[in-house]
């Protein structure tokens, strides 16, 4: 092993930057966004990945044992499917299926962290080093992170290293918990965070092999404070800038580390020299690890075996006439449920799928508003900016002054004197709202404001280009109707921190709604309509763009007709708006025999509007598949509002622009959802944000459980668990898409990052052939293998082996 010595400043830093990319970022709660927690390892399969997170977090990467044993005792997983886990593998110390099927029986050994000082400190002295580490830690974060919650903002100084210290050398906890001279210590260590955690690492006798995974840990003991400190890395790259805020924090536990070292020395020595020879050694799968990815691979097969099933179901034969109503829904799979009962209403009806930003990458300020609303994915930097402010200053004015009364009458309840007397003082004001709330029996909130406009207004020119480029995109050039709604997707729900996670993901954790509205304001341009014409693209005279709504919590879409006035579209409104009401009773009604406590259709209003539901709806629970083809492959089929639904043409893509699009931004988009939710499930006391009725908002940017500790990144238990069973099947993501697939592997040639997703099975690709069926599965390293012969070839052996 290598002298400590020999460790270098450029080594440690170039570590410290690796550690922090391991993290995966969380954004605060007013734009909360689905993350892949194992962002930072994606270039690795799953039974890899789970060596790396056993060693650093304990954390298992697969359900346990006894869920696949079921899915194999009731027949949900057959030997075929095994034997197809096995191919997709393809290493050579792999067991046989017969003793896969006999270890499935067997619990699986379970993943052990390495101990960290404070572990070990802990185990020696009695003290619980790491609850307080995480308490004192999380105290100064909150403070430090604020956005607005607390009353009195927390000094930023020089950057989260020298605001720690400052708070640190006043802080006495540590050193009455035991901690001698730790504020002494903190004042005495280098003014530079890096120097910091060199001269950390030296004492601590670390070398260059320990750093990758020693670091990782540090990191990952943080919790959520990490994550947020990844997204301000994130942010600021995305911005072209830097952020040195989570190598800081980096910094902060390796000095708690180097500090207790220092106390508890002679009690820890030997075992930390062990703890430290295994982190110098490579991070590798077990069996027991490789059992369990093959068994979670044999479950997608199967489930992709029900998939090829559905898409196998005869094709509705598409109406030839003009459609009467068109509606573009966002790709989310809640708009699967919606999207089918449309359709079943009238023949007259046609629906789309897009990315619910519609293509327009906006900052926007909303009425009364100077809050930059970033409304696009966050993949994406703003292209164009705009607003809702209206032409009425006097309303304008006047809702301002409403929301400062209500801020400043906010911080009077939180006051340090006055928050002592107000319940007694002002508790009866409270009674009437109290009991229309308790009741369900408040007003909804209404959501019709001014029309947004671009601003600054957008050149002729730039309107065209954004106009084509989305139409064609939306694979829609021809065929409009009478009636076209852009129906973005958004979420209305009351007492619920976790809000914004319920609106569109494609628009930053914001409602699609102001995206609609734009894109419809400048599809219904005469100007713009020429200029597209002249490309090409044909807007009939009497073809009416409107923007819409789609309220995933009680399935009612919101038209904004006012948005553009048209006489002659009157009758076609009420028409549309008659089959909306129609399709949503029926999509009620689907989406009740899913949720807990639901008894029928009519209960799904009230569940937006309590305070005490925990499930107001399921959200992307159940996500499995994404879908880039043309509607009528999967139209009239029922694909349980678990699908995401891209219409694409590659017909219409001479030069697959559109096909690379999708593969690198709606399709990464879906696997971060789809990720997020499988994390969740299968490890949520890492990946998870806890149980919600013990949930604390702090800093207004995440939450904790209880009054302090670490911050919990990642959906609720109530968000993937029912109370009895799981309300998510943690799979991940199949992608199917119809399209040669030798530009879908020249898309993958080009793009690394999309390319470790699908060669490391954390996506499985599918090309559907001219019939609309998954005839071709991506093998990996730019390969393909047929997928349906090879499966019932795999049966036959597989069989056999058994008979």
């Amino acid at each position: 092993m290598p002298h400590a010595s020999l460790l270098s400043p450029s080594i440690m830093t170039q570590a410290s930057d690796i550690a922090a990319r391991a993290i995966p970022p969380v954004w605060p709660l007013v734009s909360s966004v689905a993350v892949n927690p194992y962002l930072g390892q994606t270039t690795q399969t799953l039974a890899q990945v789970g060596a790396r997170l056993g060693r650093v977090g304990g954390v298992p990467v697969t359900l346990p044992r006894a869920h696949y044993h079921a899915l194999l005792q009731d027949g949900t997983i057959t030997d075929a499917d095994i034997a197809a886990a096995l191919d997709a593998q393809r290493a050579d110390d792999m067991p046989g299926l017969a003793e896969i099927r006999r270890c499935a029986g067997r619990p699986a050994k379970t993943p052990t962290p390495q101990p960290t000082i404070a572990d070990l400190a802990a185990k020696h002295s009695g003290i619980d080093w790491p609850r307080i580490l995480a308490d004192r830690f999380g105290h100064w974060a909150a403070g430090y992170f604020d956005q607005g919650q607390a009353l009195w903002a927390a000094p930023r100084r020089r950057g989260a290293y020298e605001a720690w210290r400052q708070n640190a050398i006043h802080d006495l906890t540590p050193e009455i918990a035991g901690l001698k001279g730790f504020a002494r210590f903190v004042s005495e260590t280098p003014d530079a965070a890096d120097k910091a955690r060199a001269g950390s690492a030296r004492r601590l006798g670390l070398a260059d092999k320990m750093l990758d995974t020693y670091l990782h840990q540090l990191l990952f003991s943080l919790g959520g404070w990490a994550q947020f400190a990844r997204y301000h890395l994130w942010q600021a790259e995305l911005a072209g800038r830097s952020d040195q805020t989570i190598t800081d924090l980096l910094t902060i536990r390796l000095l708690w580390e180097e500090s207790l070292f220092l106390q508890y020395q002679d009690q820890i020595a030997d075992e930390w020299d062990a703890v430290k020879a295994t982190h110098a050694q490579p991070v590798e799968a077990d069996m027991d690890l490789k059992i369990d990815s093959i068994l979670q691979e044999a479950w997608e097969h199967a489930v992709q075996r029900d998939l090829a099933q559905t898409f196998a179901a005869p094709e509705t034969v598409p109406v030839q006439d003009r459609p009467f109503l068109q509606v573009a829904f966002c790709i989310d799979v809640r708009s699967e449920v919606f999207r089918r009962a449309l359709e079943a209403v009238n023949p007259g009806i046609q629906t789309l799928g897009f990315a619910g930003f519609f293509g327009l990458t906006a900052s926007h300020n909303g009425f009364a508003s100077d809050v930059d609303e970033r409304r696009l994915p966050v993949l994406l930097n703003p292209g164009v900016t705009a607003t809702s402010k209206g032409e009425n200053k006097g309303a304008e004015q006047t809702a301002r002054l409403k929301a400062r009364a209500s801020r400043a009458w906010g911080r009077f309840k939180l006051a340090a004197v006055s928050s002592f007397a107000f319940v007694e003082a002002t508790g009866p004001i409270y009674a009437g709202k109290l009991f229309k709330e308790a009741l369900n029996i408040s007003p909804k909130v209404a959501i019709d404001g001014p029309a947004p406009r671009f601003e600054p207004p957008l050149a002729l020119d730039a309107q065209i280009d954004a106009a084509e480029t989305i139409l064609r995109a939306m694979s829609l050039t021809t065929g409009f109707g009478r009636l076209v709604v852009l129906a973005g997707h958004g979420a209305n729900v009351v007492n619920n921190p976790f809000a914004s996670s319920l609106q569109c993901g494609a628009c930053g954790g914001y409602a699609g709604d102001v995206n609609a509205r734009l894109l419809a304001g400048l599809l219904n341009l005469p100007e713009v309509r020429t200029g597209l014409a002249a490309r090409g693209v044909a807007i009939p005279d009497d073809t009416l763009f409107l923007g819409g709504l789609h309220d995933t919590t009680t399935d009612a879409i919101t038209l904004f007709s006012a948005d553009h006035t048209c006489a002659a579209h009157d009758a076609v409104i009420r028409q549309a708006k008659d089959w909306f009401a129609q399709a949503g009773i029926v999509t009620r009604s689907e989406r009740a025999l899913r949720l807990p406590r639901a008894d029928g259709g009519d209960t799904i209003d009230l569940r937006s509007r309590n305070w005490a539901e925990t499930r107001p709806e399921w959200a992307l629970a159940g996500c499995k598949a994404f879908v880039a083809a043309p509607r009528q492959r999967t139209v009239g089929k029922n694909l349980e509002g678990r699908a995401f639904l891209h219409d694409y043409d590659w017909k219409e893509d001479s030069s697959f622009g559109v096909l690379e699009l999708i593969m690198t931004a709606p399709v990464v988009v879906a696997s971060w959802i789809s990720l997020q939710y499988y994390g969740s499930t299968v490890a949520p006391d890492v990946f998870g944000s806890g149980n919600k009725l013990l949930h604390n908002v702090t800093g207004g940017i995440g939450v904790v459980e209880g009054n302090g500790g670490t911050l919990r990144a990642g959906l609720p238990w109530q968000s993937v668990h029912e109370g009895e069973t799981y309300a998510h099947d943690p799979l991940r993501l199949s992608v199917y898409i119809e399209a040669p697939r030798d530009a879908m592997i020249d898309i993958l040639r080009r793009h690394d990052e999309v390319r470790a997703l699908f060669d490391n099975r954390w996506l499985h690709l599918f090309a559907l052939d001219e019939n609309g069926q998954p005839a071709w599965r991506y093998a990996g390293g730019l390969e393909w293998s047929k997928s349906v012969e090879e499966v019932a070839q795999r049966g036959q052996k597989a069989e056999a082996v058994t008979a």
